[in-house]
């Protein structure tokens, strides 16, 4: 197992130190961690994380890391990043809206950007992956205009580029409240530029995919194509759809969008719904594992059911 960590940490070292990506002979694998909704304790995260361990994996991915029933708390805090980051394989934090939107203070007052602060501190330290396998990341932190959005990171093995985006569920953490938005506003702008980036690197490098990681789906299609619905409600993800769908028209390679699933754990998906060279899957509780094969036509590919 060791020898296992220590190879895929060596390889990911060299591929940032490369440049180029260089073609992929071999198939692997990555998966994905989804934590329930509604759960009570961190039982069932760190039996994905066992059984992830478990498995030959090139990394991990955690989408989320506390219910929405769970406090907010620095105690639950520090305890999870302290499980992250025991697993066996190179670990990699996506946030969603359960680690952070609805975060209330003790007097019940929002403290949802206080708590994206904290979490900003204490998941992100540095340019490395959680786990004992430290993947090499280039955050979007390094870039002085968005030196605080340490979350948003990509690595790449071989011909492919992976891609975290702060994207939550919760209408991209849009408020209706007057004068509440400069968080999203502002993060707006960085993811933005940051979806920009991962593109333009993936098509000057000629790659063969990118696989972006966000809580929100950012795919799915408006139901109306104005910022606002007749009910006067703003759709949080109206420019990031917009701008993910003109990205991939030009985008030579597939795109695999992982979210996590709105609703019922009924409503992930079984498999990858596939829209010309978009891929949309949603997860429900558990864990999926995602296989790429260089040399397929179709490059991902699904391990059969959904890990509990």
């Amino acid at each position: 197992m060791m020898a296992r960590v220590m190879r895929w940490g060596l390889a990911c070292a060299l591929l940032v130190q490369a440049g180029p990506a260089m073609p992929q002979s071999s198939e692997y694998s990555f998966a994905v961690i989804s934590q329930a909704p509604n759960a009570s304790d961190d039982l069932a995260l760190r039996t994905a994380i066992a059984q992830t361990d478990d498995d030959n994996l090139a990394f991990v991915v955690a989408s989320g890391f506390k219910s929405n029933t769970e406090p907010c708390s620095d105690e639950l805090y520090n305890d999870r990043k302290t499980l992250l980051d025991e697993a066996k394989n190179g670990l990699i934090v996506s946030l969603t809206a359960n680690d952070w939107t609805e975060c209330k203070n003790s007097y019940g007052g929002a403290a949802a950007i206080e708590r994206l602060s904290r979490l900003r501190e204490l998941f992100f330290v540095d340019d490395f992956s959680l786990g004992a396998s430290k993947i090499p990341l280039v955050r979007q932190s390094t870039m002085p205009k968005f030196r605080s959005y340490v979350e948003n990171a990509r690595w790449e093995i071989d011909d492919v580029l992976f891609a975290t985006l702060n994207l939550p569920a919760t209408n991209n953490h849009y408020r209706t409240e007057a004068g509440r938005n400069s968080e999203f506003e502002d993060r707006l702008i960085a993811n933005r530029d940051w979806l920009q980036r991962t593109f333009a690197l993936a098509t000057n490098r000629k790659m063969a995919g990118i696989v972006l990681f966000c809580d929100g789906n950012p795919l799915a299609i408006p139901k109306s194509r104005r910022l606002f619905d007749a009910s006067g409600k703003r759709n949080g993800f109206a420019e990031v759809h917009k701008q993910i769908i003109a990205l991939a028209s030009r985008f030579a390679g597939k795109l695999l969008v992982i979210h996590n699933a709105v609703g019922p754990a009924s409503n992930a998906a079984s498999g990858i719904a596939w829209r010309a060279n978009m891929g949309d899957l949603a997860l429900g509780p558990g864990w999926r594992k995602v296989n790429i094969n260089p040399g397929s036509t179709t490059l991902f590919t699904l391990a059969d059911g959904i890990r509990r």
